[in-house]
């Protein structure tokens, strides 16, 4: 009796064990082809991680993970039309990426790419392309030929980043019936209805949001509730808020991400990425230029507007994607330009960061996911 229920204990320790330790996955810049696509296990209680396997990728700059977990989605950010985005295998038991195929995105130097809920359409932002892609995955995760390109045309004020439009990134509504896209060039987001059958789009009643000449629309995250959105912009430094309905955007609030004082280089902040908490009390947004911190905001979750309560050095240069763990207890982030993925500890009760002391050193990183 009492053998059984120490074995019994035992396995209860290694599921557990288990339990804590999650795959994160980090997207990079290799330059002259060095690495590619690390993947690492993270432990949930020390914030230690082990790198687990490197995956050879040109450019692989922005990740995406199926719903199911079985697949993980890379586009190769490279220009000159040999663009691409690339499907891998993924096998949990030891951590390794396996080669599908890969397709064209259909433009130059695409840097974002994301999966419906049902796993079964992929969007490739292009940003040098100015336009976006949309592909079948079949139910082994191979990438079918693109249904559908849509090219945008248009210049925005700021003359040296808005020449022509620029496709940042993609974001689907939560009921998957539309498709948002962030245009940095022509300072639109952009929304279409979205055939869930035969994956292609066509314009919303609201086609478009436009936001302040010279923003520069970069990534959008929606609340918990589904009730509000958040927008990053990078070239003025700010993030603005929306009331969302069935794909209609109404503007609330437009805020700062920069501490007072800063300095903003020839019209462009730098501004990068953005993410609201699991509870969706505390948003967060990434600066780069003279700036690199996160700004941290408080949330009102009755009106969705935000208050500024914190700028947290991010310890680096270049602050690109960041992310929660699966916990929420810490916030990552890749800090590209010093080749290094700092730990955040976070503060569930009021959103500050602290320092772990715990590093990831990795070759330009900027792209960090989970398995879901």
């Amino acid at each position: 009796m009492k053998q059984g229920l120490f074995i019994g204990m035992c396995c209860l320790l290694a599921l557990g064990s288990q339990a804590q330790q999650k795959y994160l996955f980090i997207g990079t810049y290799t330059e002259n082809a060095q690495q590619g696509i690390h993947v690492l296990k993270f432990d949930e209680n020390t914030a230690e991680t082990k790198e687990v396997s490197v995956t050879p990728s040109v450019n692989p700059s922005y990740l995406a993970i199926s719903p199911d977990n079985k697949f993980l989605y890379a586009v190769n950010e490279n220009g000159g039309g040999n663009g691409a985005v690339s499907a891998y295998q993924f096998n949990s038991s030891n951590g390794t990426l396996t080669f599908i195929n890969s397709r064209p995105s259909g433009g130059d130097h695409p840097c974002h790419v994301v999966l419906d809920k049902s796993g079964r359409w992929l969007v490739v932002s292009n940003y040098s392309g100015g336009n976006f892609s949309i592909y079948p995955v079949d139910k082994d995760g191979a990438i079918g030929a693109a249904v559908q390109v849509v090219q945008h045309k248009g210049t925005g004020a700021n003359k040296n980043r808005q020449e022509k439009a620029h496709v940042h990134s993609a974001a689907f509504s939560p009921d998957g019936k539309y498709l948002l896209i962030m245009d940095l060039g022509i300072d639109k987001i952009m929304i279409y209805n979205f055939n869930k059958v035969t994956g292609k789009v066509s314009s919303a009643k609201q086609a478009f949001e436009s936001v302040l000449p010279g923003s520069g629309p970069r990534h959008f995250t929606f609340s918990p509730g589904n009730k509000f959105a958040y927008l990053v912009e990078e070239l003025s430094g700010t993030v603005t808020v929306y009331a969302y309905h069935e794909g209609r955007l109404t503007r609330l609030q437009s805020i700062s991400s920069l501490p007072p004082g800063a300095t903003i280089m020839n019209h462009d902040a730098g501004s990068a990425d953005i993410h609201i908490s699991p509870d969706g009390n505390f948003l967060y947004a990434s600066n780069r230029g003279t700036a690199n911190n996160i700004a941290i905001y408080a949330v009102d979750n009755q009106s969705g507007n935000i208050k500024s309560i914190s700028f947290q050095p991010v310890l680096g240069k270049a602050p690109r994607n960041f992310n929660f763990d699966p916990s929420a207890k810490y916030l990552l982030v890749a800090n590209q330009n010093t080749n290094e993925v700092v730990i955040f500890e976070r503060d569930m009760h009021t959103g500050m960061l602290s320092d772990t002391g715990k590093r990831i050193k990795v070759f330009k990183p900027v792209c960090l996911k989970w398995l879901n």
